[in-house]
């Protein structure tokens, strides 16, 4: 896909504060999608925004985006119960997000159509953050939502073969290290979530840009896994993942290469897209209908070497979406060294 920048800016560079409380309010409103699609709790019953404590109604001096939750200092207005931080963080950071990307392709450039798709999945790859971060899951349906956020931008670009090449290169690069991985050290490498998330963030940034956000994903992991490791190093277990001190392994054993060949075409065809509209399709394969709501997932307890992947695959994207020109002009130069001495014109 081109990601060169036009020299006509579209927007005056005062606007990219618009597109910075646009993002604010966008992350108001996906607190409440964090807290309630893995939860399976519905959108529109109660269709009010409330406080999980208290249940209480919130007034809208209670939703104000960044201000309420710094005016009440991190509390409840009504029960007094703190108020995760993390509901200020997702405001903040879809704000700088949305900011961002409006200074590159609205200010800078003038690209309404690039703008338009990065800010919608954007706002996926916030919740998907937050909610892999927390709960170590990346809910169907919005998986779903950036694959069909990815194809429909290849359309509307007029690229879709980029488009298709982009979220097969995705699928394949993430679906081969959860085979290799499988094989080669007979566990898992890699969750389902993962490889659909691949999948749509490569339908977006095409195959070029999807193999760098890979490679920024895996680096910024390895960073950050090995410091949680050495940081819970010589800490006392307070809590055993299981009954009498069984870990992780003793309740999932790995996944068979059967099923992962089963579910790697079941990917690869989007049939899991079509699952969030028609869950019944899942009975085609003999599965049950995925259900990320449980009962048990606020009590699962994941090991210290249990590091959830999506919120790197997503970091990765969004720094390509950000930066495309930088990151495509490294990619072209790294690969121009390749390529033999130019033939000068005769014309």
């Amino acid at each position: 896909m081109n990601y060169e920048t036009p020299v006509i800016p579209a927007l005056p560079d005062w606007t990219v504060i618009l597109g910075f409380f646009l993002g604010t309010v966008a992350g108001s409103f996906l607190n409440m999608v964090i807290y309630r699609l893995p939860r399976g709790i519905s959108f529109w019953n109660p269709s009010h925004s409330i406080c999980p404590i208290c249940k209480h109604k919130l007034d809208w001096i209670d939703l104000m985006p960044l201000f309420s939750w710094l005016s009440t200092r991190g509390k409840c207005r009504y029960c007094a119960v703190k108020i995760p931080v993390r509901y200020f963080l997702v405001e903040l950071l879809c704000g700088a997000l949305f900011a961002g990307i409006w200074w590159q392709y609205l200010c800078v450039g003038d690209k309404p159509l690039v703008a338009t798709a990065y800010l919608a999945v954007a706002a996926c790859l916030v919740a998907v953050i937050f909610i892999d971060a927390e709960l170590f899951i990346i809910p169907d349906e919005l998986n779903a939502l950036i694959m069909i956020l990815g194809v429909s931008y290849g359309v509307a670009n007029k690229d879709i073969a980029t488009c298709l090449l982009g979220a097969f290169t995705g699928w394949g690069l993430l679906w081969g290290i959860t085979l290799l991985g499988r094989v080669a050290f007979g566990k898992d490498a890699m969750g389902h979530g993962d490889i659909k998330l691949m999948r749509g963030m490569g339908a977006l940034l095409g195959p070029a840009m999807t193999g760098v956000s890979l490679v920024m994903a895996v680096f910024v992991g390895l960073i950050v896994g090995v410091a949680l490791i050495v940081a819970q190093r010589g800490k006392a277990v307070t809590e055993p993942v299981g009954e009498e001190g069984a870990t992780e392994e003793d309740f999932a054993p790995p996944e068979s290469i059967g099923s992962i060949f089963k579910f790697g075409i079941w990917y690869l065809l989007c049939l899991d897209v079509v699952g969030v509209f028609v869950p019944g399709i899942y009975k085609l394969i003999g599965d049950e209908i995925p259900d990320a709501a449980s009962e048990e997932i606020d009590n699962w307890k994941p090991t210290v070497t249990t590091i959830p992947f999506g919120p790197y695959l997503a970091a990765g994207c969004l720094v390509c979406m950000i930066f495309a020109g930088p990151v495509q002009r490294g990619i072209d130069g790294y690969f121009s060294q390749f390529q033999g001495p130019s033939v000068p014109s005769t014309r």
